[in-house]
Order: C-alpha cells, then structure tokens, then sequence
C-alpha cells in the first residue's frame, strides 16, 4: 500500500510528491509518457536544451514561488522579448511604443493614445471577442497582431468566439520589451527536467503507465489518488467530452548558427499555419555551431490527443462542473493541476497550489 498514488509527473503532481515524502508519506507517481516533468520536459541536442512542448519561461512576483524552485536549479537571466512577423513586417510585444512607432510612424506616448483611442471608440457593443479586442487596443492592432493568431489558435473566426476568452490586453506607452511584469523571470540553466528529477529523488515512478487504463488495479494501491489528468477520462467519459485545443510541435535543425535572433517570434497572419517559432538556443544562449526550432501548429484535440488549452465557454464549464460534482463522490480523489481544474495556469501559481494543497493535507 501507499499513502498517494499521484497520477501525472508535472510540475504540480511532482512538488506534491516531494512535499509528502519529506513529511514520511509513500507514494507511487504514474506516467502515461515515457517521461517525466509533464509539459515543461526539456532534453539536449547538440549542446542546445529542447523544450519538447513549447516554450516554458518561468516568471512570478511570488517570492514564495521563486524560493523553492531555485532549491532545485539555478535560473540565468533570460527576459522574455518576443517579436511579431505579420507578413514579414516586424514587431515588438508585448504592445509598446516600439510596436505603435513601427505601426503608425509616432514618437510619443500622447500620439498613440490619441489613435487607440479613436479607435476604440468604433465598438459600441461588445458581442464577441473581435469586438472585445478592438474595445481594448483599436482596430489596427487588432487586425494585425490578434486577429489571425487567435484565429489559428482556437481554429474559429474571433466573430465567434467569446469575449471572455480576452479579459485584457497589457498596452504599454513606454519602449519596454520585457513582456512580464513579473519581479523575477528566467530559465532554469541546464532545462527543466533536473527539476523534476530532484523534486522525485527517492520516489518510485512507473513510466508508459496510463492511470484511465488500469484504474481499478492501480487505485487499489494507495489510500489517496492525486489525479492532475483530464477530469472526462477520469470517468470514462460518462457524462460527455470536454473540449480542449491541441498542439503540434514540429523539430527541425537548421545547419546555421543563429535562425532567427530571439527565442520567440508570432506568426499573427492566418494565411501561415503555425502561431510561432521557437529557436530554443536563445533561452540560455548556449553555443553551437547549428540551432534547433520548433514550430507550433494549433489543432484540434482529437488530431493529437493531448489537451492542451481548456474551451472554457458556457457549455464545456458547465459539463466540467457536473464532473467536480461526480468527483466529490470519490472519497479517495483529490484534483490538482491544470487538467484536472479545467484552467490553464502558469508555473508559478502550479506550484503555488500544489503546496498550498500539501499543507492542507498531509498532517
């Protein structure tokens, strides 16, 4: 027997798991990949850390959150500084007075103010998320740098998605590139995984181990499953299928030393499949005669079978809530993570809520 079966070795099934055994608990952790760490996996090629399922900066103001990833790993200075291509005109982001002066040909604050907000005022009433993007940062910018990018990623016109899907888009009237706020921001030197592998030192883990599989035989084993997958599978999808979007990492290597001058560049016109590029040398600098990029293709759920990033309109929420309502029935069960809430979350606020679960349960 073991105290907690903790199924996922993300970061949030994995702080767990450390903070129970330091406590004198036992526990199993189950992997369906043939890896551990969940989405923020990294490997090397050539010198260079790859960062399998897209970018992972880690950024927080939490000095709780920063202290105790830094047990595990040093992190360098990287500043997250993205760039836009829409049809080879380039772009700083997150929006600033770099993007309104390559955009409308201004120098100062008081000028792009004065444009956004004419445009703005073109929205008299907000019924989708085109309407709530133009309301927030005008047309331009919006047709620009939104519009095709959200399209592809939610493979529907922004005339028919939500508004809630943008609650807010940060507009800066400085020329200041860093796109967090955040107090601390960097990459852990040497990748993610080291994290991962220190957070589940001395754990026992099963890889290539799909929990919905073999629930009955492996739910016998523990007291407590800690569940961090999606919440439908849990159940065998007995009340219905939660939606999600997926992604499509595409590796190449490129016999160059340096693609394309920054770790992130967006595709925002719809006419090219892929959101972005990731050239993932750039997040620790690291040299190499050649450079490895990814290229992230949104799809449809069912195409790889990875949720990705929940739908949370009315609908899908409310499918999701008859779930949590079942799952209360299973005295056994306790959610965690970004699958299992239906939410996505930055690293940060994961181990945020991984430990404030700890404290609530392992007495």
């Amino acid at each position: 027997m073991y105290d907690y079966l903790i199924v996922g070795s993300g970061l949030f099934g994995s702080v767990f798991a450390h903070e129970a055994k330091k406590k004198g608990y036992k526990c199993l952790v189950v992997e369906k990949r043939n890896h551990i760490g969940g989405n923020i996996y990294t490997y090397e090629k050539d010198g260079i850390n790859i960062h399998k399922y897209g970018a992972h900066i880690f950024h927080t103001s939490s000095q709780e959150a920063w202290d105790y990833i830094n047990q595990f790993a040093s992190f360098n200075n990287f500043i997250n500084s993205p760039i836009a291509n829409y049809k080879e005109e380039i772009y700083n982001l997150p929006f600033n007075m770099n993007t309104f002066s390559r955009m409308w040909n201004i120098k100062t604050p008081k000028e792009a103010q004065e444009i956004i907000s004419k445009q703005r005022s073109e929205i008299k009433e907000i019924n989708n998320l085109e309407d709530q993007a133009i309301s927030l940062v005008g047309h331009d910018i919006y047709e620009k740098l939104i519009k095709g990018y959200t399209e592809k990623q939610w493979g529907r016109s922004c005339s028919e998605l939500p508004p809630e899907i943008i609650k807010r888009l940060p507009v800066r009237y400085t020329y200041d590139n860093n796109y967090f706020n955040d107090r601390y921001q960097g990459i852990p030197i040497g990748g993610y995984t080291q994290i991962i592998e220190k957070l589940l030192d001395g754990i026992e883990v099963r890889l290539n181990t799909d929990f919905c599989k073999a629930k009955e035989e492996l739910s016998k084993l523990a007291k407590k499953i800690l569940y961090t997958g999606a919440l439908d599978a849990y159940f065998d999808y007995s009340l219905g299928y939660l939606q999600y979007r997926s992604e499509r990492f595409e590796l190449e290597r490129v016999e160059e030393e340096n693609y394309q001058g920054v770790a992130v560049v967006n595709y925002t016109e719809r006419e090219i499949p892929y959101t972005r590029i990731i050239e993932h040398k750039h997040f620790e600098k690291s040299s190499s005669p050649v450079t490895y990029i990814s290229k992230e293709y949104p799809v449809d759920y069912k195409e790889t079978g990875e949720p990705y990033y929940p739908i949370n309109d009315k609908a899908n929420m409310e499918l999701y809530n008859k779930y949590k309502e079942l799952a209360k029935t299973d005295e056994k069960l306790i959610l965690g993570g970004r699958l299992a809430l239906y939410s996505y979350f930055d690293m940060d606020k994961t181990i945020l809520a991984s430990l404030e679960l700890s404290k609530n349960s392992l007495k």
